[in-house]
């Protein structure tokens, strides 16, 4: 074995949380210039292994080596000066501040004479307008970067990832906001990126993009390693039975539901935003899945929220068993029977430092008031228990804070949030976004029982198997208009991509 084979090993690193023992002795052991799949299920302790690396947490045991001789990351600078950046899967950019601000915060350049320094803007410009002119990023240093969308941010992370001349980078989840063209400029970068020598860590749930883009996969379950492969090696098969432990022979449920009479009627519904949806009709009915597919800017997330009284409507009417209804707030539509379950769960979703319990009750704690601005905190406790209890949701206890758990138990508790609200139709959008293939099966399974109860589901998905396993119908949209509605067991995925690319 060549010395320092390894650019970075990560040797039995050890962490507990209170009640979760998250890494048990993991080693990881990454080659310079490839990029090495991590991948596992929701809580088999990938991420919790990167902030180890990255010092935002500390690890109770073990030892980290860069080149072959060992260094101590306490926090994030740490990391960064050791050459390891890192790209979160939840982007938290400055968003009233420009791109080049965001990339150079903390090291801006700057010029004048001994102690008297200003920041010199016109070189943080240039050398802002080199990175991307390197990384063939389409961007103006000076755009403000709440104007952008979730790809460009995306693509401002990995240039400032670059910037620091990083050895190291962690890309958690990097392609989870992308289009498909967006995918293959972030791929280009990643392979320019290894010619240098740059070992990336990559972190997906993709299986596709994995085999497409790794050399190395590293599978972790219940935070241990089970091994590492080649990914020449592996195969979607091969990867999710060692993932989960067990053959899936199905990505998709049975599903035996049977869509009845028409619960909901949208009919010309348009944004007072004139980028936004426009002239929208279409029909909801009881007890049917039906998926909304796109490209991103294809207005989706506009259109649910909306229906859910958080979007202003300049014209349009929706009906309720043929009344027409207003909405406009989330208690109106809580009132006609509506919950949405929104695509951001940690920025919209979840309330991190508050417990499973408190989560799963916020929505319906007017069901438990009692005189005197008291709380029935018996029944309160006794149904959100009973919710996550049904659900199979992963914690050790509903007094378990919501940031220790994993992302698809946090998607179920807030999935158990809204079904206390005993609603008929269900919004939800990109519902098992940065779920794991296992977390994922659970969540299909939940869905397709409240659509054989009755439950009416609209299911906004960027991803293409998602959607034609699930729905029952599938309307279409591009830049905001309605493009198709196509039966869900005929469909093909060139006959949708067709649809959402019209405009």
């Amino acid at each position: 074995m060549a010395e320092h084979e390894y650019l970075l090993e990560m040797r039995e690193i050890t962490k507990e949380f209170p009640g979760v023992k998250a890494l048990d002795g993991v080693t990881l052991q990454v080659r310079p210039g490839t990029v090495h799949a991590l991948m596992g299920e929701n809580g088999a302790g990938k991420s919790t292994l990167m902030k180890c690396l990255y010092g935002i947490y500390e690890s109770d045991a073990g030892q980290i080596f860069l080149d072959g001789e060992q260094v101590f990351i306490h926090n994030s600078k740490d990391a960064l000066n050791q050459g390891v950046s890192m790209i979160h899967q939840e982007l938290h950019p400055i968003p009233f501040r420009n791109v080049m601000e965001n990339i150079w915060l903390g090291r801006f350049p700057t010029k004048g004479f001994g102690p008297i320094q200003f920041i010199d803007h016109k070189k943080m410009y240039q050398d802002t307008e080199a990175l991307f002119k390197e990384l063939d990023i389409d961007l103006k240093p000076d755009t403000i970067v709440g104007k952008l969308s979730v790809s460009k941010i995306q693509s401002i992370e990995i240039a400032k990832a670059v910037s620091f001349h990083s050895r190291v980078i962690v890309m958690d989840e990097p392609t989870s906001s992308l289009t498909s063209v967006e995918v293959e400029h972030l791929f280009r970068i990643i392979r320019d990126l290894k010619k240098r020598g740059v070992a990336i860590i990559y972190i997906s749930h993709k299986m596709e993009e994995i085999l497409q883009i790794s050399d190395d996969v590293t599978i972790m379950r219940d935070g241990n390693k089970i091994g590492t492969w080649p990914a020449a090696e592996l195969t979607t098969d091969t990867i999710i039975s060692k993932m989960v432990g067990r053959d899936l022979t199905n990505r998709f449920p049975p599903r035996d539901n049977i869509p009845g009479d028409v619960i909901m009627k949208v009919k010309e519904l348009t944004s007072t935003s004139l980028k936004s949806f426009n002239n929208i009709s279409f029909d909801l009915r009881k007890g049917e899945i039906l998926g909304i597919g796109g490209l991103v800017g294809a207005q989706r997330t506009e259109l649910i929220e909306a229906l859910f009284g958080l979007r202003e409507i300049a014209s349009g009417t929706i009906s309720l068993n043929g009344k027409e209804v207003k909405i406009r707030s989330a208690e109106d539509a809580k009132r006609v029977g509506m919950a949405l379950l929104t695509e951001e769960r940690r920025a919209t979703g979840i309330f991190s430092v508050l417990s499973v319990h408190e989560n799963g009750a916020i929505a319906n704690m007017d069901r438990y008031q009692k005189p005197y601005l008291l709380l029935d905190e018996k029944r309160k406790k006794k149904e959100v228990d009973q919710m996550v209890e049904k659900l199979r949701t992963k914690t050790p206890t509903t007094r378990t804070l919501m940031m220790n758990l994993s992302g698809g138990n946090q998607q179920k508790v807030l999935l158990a949030r809204w079904l206390l609200t005993e609603p008929e139709i269900l919004l939800l959008d990109e519902p098992t976004r940065g779920i794991d293939v296992g977390a994922k099966y659970e969540i299909y399974t939940i869905i397709a029982d409240l659509a054989k109860q009755g439950k009416s589901i609209i299911m906004i998905s960027s991803e293409m198997p998602e959607l034609l396993g699930m729905s029952d119908r599938i309307m279409v949209m591009s830049e905001g208009r309605l493009t198709g509605i196509v039966e869900g067991n005929v469909a093909t995925q060139e006959q949708i991509m067709t649809l959402a690319a019209q405009h």
